[in-house]
Formats: C-alpha cells, sequence, structure tokens
C-alpha cells in the first residue's frame, strides 16, 4: 500500500485543503510536495502556521526521513505513532557512537585463547566471530552478548588422535548462519550455527586448500584447490551437493563470492596474473590477463570486481588497482600508480563511488570512482598495510607492524590507534563495534611450558573486540561471548586509551 495511504488511514488528519500561500490544496498534495524537505526545512515549516505545522510533523514524513537515513530499516510505519521521536532519538544515538569512536570510549575484551595453539585464521559477520588454529580447534565467540563461554565446533576426527597430530586450520569464514573451516590435509567443514556443533557436511579435496570463500548473503561456499575451483550448495531438500566446478591454469590466490546474484553462484578468483569470472552455469571466463603482472588483493560488490595488480618488467609504469564490471566484463577504471604493492583493497563495504586500499609503501588510499583519482592518501603503517575498511567518515586500517588505527578522513586526522606484537589479519566495524585480529607469521609454538598470558600475547596471536555502545552489552543471542580469563576489566564501561595506550612498546 502506498505510505500516504497508510499514514492517512492510522494517523488520519481531520483537514481536507490546506491553505497554500494564496491558494487551497488537498491535504494528500500537500504532504507529496513536503516530502522533498529535509529535517531543517521541516521544522522551519513547521513554524509558518498551526496548519504548516501540522504537515510538517505528518508521520509519514518522517518515517521515510528514517528510512533515508538508515534508521531501522526494516520497520513498518505502524510499528510506532510518533516517528519525529524516533528520529530524534536514532540521530541521538548515532551522534553518541561517533563520539564515543573517536574518543576510544566504550569496552574492550580479549577473546579467550587456546593453550598451546597458534592463532591461524579469523573471520567475523555482524559480531560473530570464528577462530582457527594450529591444534586443528575451530571456535566462535557472539560479542553482542559477554556472559558465556564460547563452544567449540567438532571437527570429527578421529578420537584417538593424540593432541598435535590434528591438521593446522588453513581458513575460517563465518555468515548469519553457516560456519565454514578447511584444513591443511585438503578437509572442509561446514556447520549449521543454529543446529549445533557437529558438521552438517564434510567435503574432502586431493590436495591443499589454497583458497576458501563463503556468501555473506547465503548458503553458498566456494574452495580452491590444486587448479579446481568448487562452489558447493544446498539443493531444495537440504542436503550438499557441487553446484558448479572449474579448472583453472594456476594455482588460485584470492577467491571472493559475488553478492546478490540471485539466479546462481558466481565467483571471482584469481590465480597469478589470471582473473576469472566464475558463473556456476558456465565454463570459467578470462576477465583480466596481463601477462607477467599477478594480482596482488581482490575484492568484490554486487556489480564490480577491484584487484591489485603488480608491474614488472623493463618499463615500469606502477601499481594499479583495476575496477571491473562483472557485468560488461570489462575494465572501468585504473587506479593509483604506486611503487609499492597493493595488498588490501575494500569495495564492498564502502560508501557510494568510494573505495579504499592499503598498500606496502605505508599507505592507505581513497579512490573516487568517479574521477579515477585519489581522494586522500593518509601515511598508515611502517612496515606496509594489511587490512582497511571505511564508512562515510573514519577509516579503520591495520598494518604488518600490528597496529589498528583509526582516521576521520574529512578532518585528514588520526584520532587513536594501538598496537599488537603480530600483523592484523583481520578487521571489520559496524556503527557500534570493531573486531581485531592479530595473527602470528610464525605457527611453530614457542615456551608451550609457559601457558600464561605474557607468553600468549608474544607468541599466540590475539583476537580484541571493542563495544562502543555500552547500551548493548546487556543484549542477549543464540551464541554466547568468551573473553580471556586473564582480562579482568572485559565488559565493563572504560575508556580504551587507559587500556591500550598509544605509545608501543
Amino acid at each position: 500500500m502506498d505510505p500516504f495511504a497508510i499514514s492517512l488511514s492510522i494517523f488520519g488528519n481531520e483537514m481536507d485543503d490546506v491553505p497554500f500561500f494564496d491558494i487551497q490544496l488537498p491535504y494528500e498534495l500537500a504532504i507529496n510536495i513536503f516530502q522533498y524537505l529535509d529535517r531543517k526545512d521541516l521544522g522551519r515549516c513547521a513554524q509558518v502556521s498551526k496548519t504548516w505545522k501540522v504537515i510538517a510533523e505528518d508521520e509519514v514524513l518522517w518515517y521515510r526521513l528514517c528510512q533515508q537515513e538508515g534508521h531501522l530499516p526494516e520497520s513498518s510505519i505502524s510499528d510506532y505513532s510518533c516517528w519525529k521521536l524516533i528520529f530524534q532519538e536514532c540521530r541521538a544515538k548515532e551522534h553518541m557512537l561517533r563520539s564515543n569512536w573517536k574518543n576510544r570510549k566504550g569496552a574492550v575484551s580479549e577473546l579467550e585463547h587456546i593453550p598451546d595453539a597458534v592463532l591461524c585464521d579469523v573471520h567475523s559477520h555482524d559480531g560473530v566471530v570464528i577462530a582457527g588454529y594450529t591444534s586443528g580447534d575451530v571456535r566462535v565467540w557472539d560479542t553482542r552478548t559477554w556472559d558465556y563461554v564460547a563452544p567449540f565446533l567438532d571437527s570429527e576426527y578421529e578420537e584417538e588422535d593424540e593432541p598435535g597430530m590434528q591438521p593446522y586450520v588453513s581458513f575460517v569464514r563465518i555468515n548469519s548462519s553457516l560456519a565454514v573451516a578447511a584444513y591443511e590435509d585438503g578437509f572442509l567443514n561446514i556447520w549449521d550455527l543454529r543446529t549445533g556443533k557437529y558438521p552438517i557436511h564434510r567435503f574432502e579435496h586431493d590436495a591443499r586448500i589454497q583458497a576458501l570463500a563463503l556468501s555473506q548473503e547465503d548458503a553458498t561456499v566456494a574452495t580452491a584447490s590444486a587448479f579446481d575451483v568448487v562452489m558447493l550448495h544446498p539443493n531444495e531438500e537440504g542436503y550438499w551437493q557441487i553446484a558448479a566446478e572449474f579448472e583453472v591454469q594456476k594455482l588460485v590466490d584470492y577467491l571472493e563470492i559475488v553478492p546478490d546474484t540471485e539466479r546462481y553462484p558466481v565467483a571471482v578468483a584469481t590465480a597469478g596474473d589470471l582473473v576469472y569470472l566464475l558463473k556456476a552455469d558456465d565454463s570459467a571466463r578470462t576477465l583480466h590477463h596481463v601477462y607477467g603482472q599477478p594480482v596482488t588483493c581482490l575484492d568484490v560488490s554486487a556489480n564490480q570486481a577491484a584487484f591489485g595488480v603488480k608491474s614488472l618488467g623493463w618499463v615500469h609504469e606502477g601499481n594499479k588497482i583495476l575496477v571491473y564490471s562483472l557485468e560488461a566484463e570489462r575494465c572501468l577504471s585504473k587506479l593509483g600508480n604506486a611503487l609499492g604493492d597493493f595488498t588490501c583493497v575494500n569495495l564492498r563495504d564502502s560508501p557510494p563511488h568510494l573505495m579504499v586500499s592499503g598498500n606496502m609503501d605505508r599507505r592507505v588510499r581513497i579512490h573516487d570512482l568517479r574521477t579515477n583519482k585519489i581522494a586522500l592518501s593518509l601515511s598508515a603503517h611502517q612496515l606496509g598495510v594489511s587490512a582497511v575498511q571505511m564508512d562515510d567518515w573514519k577509516v579503520v586500517s591495520g598494518g604488518e607492524e600490528g597496529l589498528v588505527s583509526v582516521w576521520d578522513y574529512r578532518m585528514n586526522q588520526k584520532l587513536w590507534e594501538v598496537h599488537s606484537r603480530h600483523p592484523v589479519r583481520h578487521l571489520a566495524f559496524t556503527s557500534h563495534s570493531l573486531i581485531t585480529a592479530n595473527v602470528p607469521y610464525d605457527r611453530v609454538v614457542r615456551s608451550a611450558d609457559l601457558d600464561n598470558f605474557a607468553t600468549h600475547r608474544r607468541h599466540r596471536g590475539l583476537v580484541h573486540a571493542y563495544e562502543f555502545a555500552v547500551d548493548r552489552l546487556a543484549l542477549q543471542s543464540a551464541l554466547p561471548a568468551c573473553r580471556s580469563s586473564c582480562d579482568t576489566t572485559a565488559g565493563n564501561s572504560y575508556d580504551l586509551a587507559l587500556a591500550f595506550p598509544s605509545d608501543s612498546t
């Protein structure tokens, strides 16, 4: 039903005609005119007369403003009786969150480590974190609640296997309903987070799995092993099967599933200097290939793919990021001209017409896709940038030296930073939370007999969860959360600047 009709039926008004300068307009037509005004203009119009005040405070106008600014997107107009008040409350909460981000105010928790095991890979989705270890263990935390012990996901390896004999976890991925882990021996486990800790499907490759991808929207998993890329998807009865299988010419380095593809799964894979577009109903198609120019990073959105290309040869043209249209299968933009390799790029989470990238030359760059120019370049990390994400006002970057930095890119200013020993391999943030993971280069456990906090911090890797909306800390959810027993202040509200001083030691 039309929102205006809903407004009149639910929040009915007795006025039929509205004085509009020197003419009388029907109420519905006046609402149609006022819908083009923003919140400030509506406030000014409310001061003109009593009649205009009634129109300017009509529920459908403020409901539409809430939807336009992303507040309560799943709500309908009948859910609340005063949308103007709801809009004001959402704006106040948004201001509070932004202030907490800028001033490092909130709660921080260090997720509990596994004794005698080194962190191998970390991934997160909407505050739910999954981690894999050299012991073969896979663990899940829900950082939206702070009261329970985190579960292990059972790998179903033989019980008689001695500790330390299980294969390392190579990759982990998670979305709202599934968790996936790939192991060094070529096995793949898929868990349904809603049904329990035992795998619902187990798949085996003949060789080591080199890349793993999981759709953020549905139950599609893609793996790359040797010269094969396999897409897995459950059928209508819920049984997992191979949806598509592709053969590529080189070993795959990066693999991503394209979001929001309704008809069939689509993935993008890079293998050396080749970039493949993989559609489940077609054979592998070469999206890009320049001999001797390997791809160094990859990200995809619903209709584009962005990847870094290393320039080699007698004439060095500078390393670039190429943006391709997945529908037209052609290059749209060539961005940057850097001496260092592009190590990470984030296209999917960036605001419209913008993209952020990290480079080995220590810089974080914000690219304007409309002009194909660099909008901002930040000198960020001494040993190179390893992870990056941005929203409409800030950039969060991680470096090889273990530093996590938060920037207000509109002011070209670093807000704060925290440091841990190992490189930042994963970071993901929402409006109210931040997940960071420092994963070691070396997977050999040293000083295993000294299972204490100092040894763990030095050798085994760290996962931190930051919460900037303290009122969310009391919420409960289906999955539990876990904190390190050494972290006595976790879950309490305090200034992160006191817990993590800016100067690294």
